[in-house]
């Protein structure tokens, strides 16, 4: 025991020399970099909280394979199966009817829909026709985005009706909330993308928002958007207004992809007319479309993985038909959002083991098809607390493990997807800001590995103040934003200020320091004058789905 008391008051000491040595370090290295910021421009803020650099994120690691070679051709030809044999319902009839000159086999099931049967032959013939891995390139062109092969993007919650934070409580998603959320996904250099409306803006009329979405989206961030895919309209908008911005007609658009949008398969089995004009509308542009089943086991596939794996397959391959008919050769990306439901309660589960072997597994039958992969990183908690967390990154890992190339959900979602929350960007982001470090290359150089260093040191010693620690003690470890690393006599002292209070802390400091990006004063005016016209046309009631299909 005295041999022990020893050996640690000698490590006590070290590390007692070590801050010092630290600390006169990194008081000169402060007094430095200071006069260098005065000097250079002395009304630049200091960034809010140390951030990871942007850069588009690749994998190192292969993608894991939960599924065999044969469990992957069962669920293949059990998909092949469903859409030969039971058909999907589609609706529009424009939808209907490519399938019909496709040589689709329909059968109407309402009078509105038809039961669309096609022949394994045909779906791999024009599944085929997906150009596979594309760029997708938002007005600031350092933004680009790669979906397909090893790459990662990590994008903002959507969809949520409520939003949350713990300075102004639950409320219905409006559009100074928006605009705020718009502002967190642009700040933060993790978040790649934005998806379709974070939340929307119920004080705005309804037919007429997603104009007013798409203008925040393009006037208070650079970054790549998913754009209104319920119907031709809102797609025709959201094209148009991401050619201004770019200083594009939509016919320059189209020589590359600049607009994405995503669908939902009304799950089971169901393609509504909403979402198949939306779709059909992006591809006649050129443009991107993500089809993503709603596929929840138990509810709307059966309970098990195999059959929600062959029905997630089926639902998403018929989207993928329907866009290579409208235009061959239009992007495409394979969505997967397989969870299970508490079958207590019915309620949507998410973060649970099911979840996240679905994520991975979803990637493995993307690649199946040569096709981008989107998956989500979601969970089911009512608060920012352990939960949120650990299923948050059960999701997560598996998204990222399954190579997804767009993790939609990946910052904010809580209470099962009914709210955005501003704590749960910011916990969220940390984690991101995690996961991007653990995938960036290793150097293996002999002066990483620091033989020198070791002799220095020599045994029995410590290696807090030798050269090999002062040249990288900056930049050796990921130094997190969020993560509070005090003893606990400190932390209490301090006010014991939990994870949730320093997020609220942090988003605050975010929203006071956020800065738009620069965009010409005319582009501003050209986009404003669009949305007035368009508003005029649309009047104040709700119009009647558009079904006329333009450019």
């Amino acid at each position: 025991g005295q041999y022990i008391l020893q050996a640690f008051s000698g490590y006590i000491d070290s590390c007692l020399e070590l801050v010092t040595t630290l600390g006169e370090t990194m008081a000169r290295e402060s007094r430095r970099t200071g006069r260098r910021r005065t000097s250079g421009n002395p009304s630049t803020p200091a960034p809010a909280i140390q951030q990871l650099p942007r850069r588009q994120l690749r994998s190192p690691f292969p993608a894991l394979q939960p599924l065999s070679e044969d469990q992957l051709e069962h669920i293949h030809h059990a998909s092949l199966r469903i859409l030969e044999e039971l058909g999907i319902e589609v609706m529009g009839q424009q939808a209907i009817e490519l399938f019909r000159q496709a040589g689709a086999d329909i059968t109407p099931a309402d009078k509105d829909g038809s039961m669309v049967k096609l022949d394994r032959n045909l779906v791999m013939e024009l599944v085929a026709k997906a150009p596979g891995p594309f760029d997708l390139k938002p007005r600031n062109t350092d933004n680009t985005i790669h979906l397909g092969g090893n790459a990662i993007n990590f994008g903002m919650v959507s969809g949520t009706p409520n939003v949350h934070d713990c300075i102004n409580g639950r409320r219905l998603g409006n559009m100074a909330d928006y605009e705020k959320l718009v502002k967190f996904g642009q700040y933060f250099n993790v978040i790649s993308f934005f998806g379709n409306q974070a939340t929307p803006p119920t004080d705005l009329p309804v037919n007429s928002r997603h104009m007013d979405t798409a203008m925040a989206n393009l006037v208070l961030s650079d970054k790549p958007f998913y754009a209104q895919g319920i119907g031709a309209g809102r797609v025709r908008d959201a094209i148009n207004l991401t050619a201004i911005a770019m200083g594009k007609s939509v016919e320059e658009l189209s020589t590359g992809v600049s607009a994405i949008t995503n669908i939902n398969v009304n799950s089971p089995r169901k393609l509504d007319d909403s979402m198949a004009y939306g779709a059909m509308q992006m591809a006649m542009a050129g443009q991107a479309t993500t089809v993503t089943p709603f596929t929840l086991m138990g509810a709307m596939t059966p309970a098990t993985m195999a059959g929600a794996l062959s029905q997630q397959n089926a639902e998403a391959l018929l989207g993928v038909c329907l866009i290579q008919l409208t235009k061959p050769g239009a992007p495409v990306v394979y969505g997967g959002f397989t969870s299970n439901v508490d079958m207590k309660t019915g309620s949507p589960a998410f973060g649970t083991p099911e979840n996240s072997l679905a994520n991975i597994a979803g990637g493995q039958l993307a690649r199946r098809y040569n096709l981008p992969y989107r998956t989500s990183a979601c969970n089911a908690a009512n608060t920012v607390d352990a939960q949120a967390t650990y299923e948050t990154q059960m999701a997560l890992w598996g998204a990222t493990m399954g190579h997804g190339n767009a993790i939609y959900h990946a910052a904010g979602w809580l209470e099962g997807g009914l709210v955005a929350s501003f704590e749960k960007i910011i916990v969220d982001c940390e984690m991101l800001q995690h996961m991007s470090q653990m995938l960036q290359p290793i150097s293996f150089t002999d002066a990483d590995i620091g033989i020198d260093a070791m002799d220095e040191v020599g045994a029995g010693g410590h290696f807090f103040g030798c050269e090999h620690t002062m040249q990288r003690y900056q930049t050796a470890f990921y130094a997190p934003f969020l993560s509070d690393w005090q003893n606990h006599e400190n932390w209490v002292q301090n006010g014991s200020v939990d994870t949730t209070q320093r997020a609220t802390k942090v988003w605050q400091k975010v929203l006071a320091d956020f800065q738009a990006p620069a965009l010409d004063a005319s582009i501003k005016e050209e986009m404003a004058a669009y949305v007035a016209k368009r508003k005029e046309q649309l009047g104040k009631e709700e119009p009647e789905l558009e079904p006329e299909l333009m450019f």
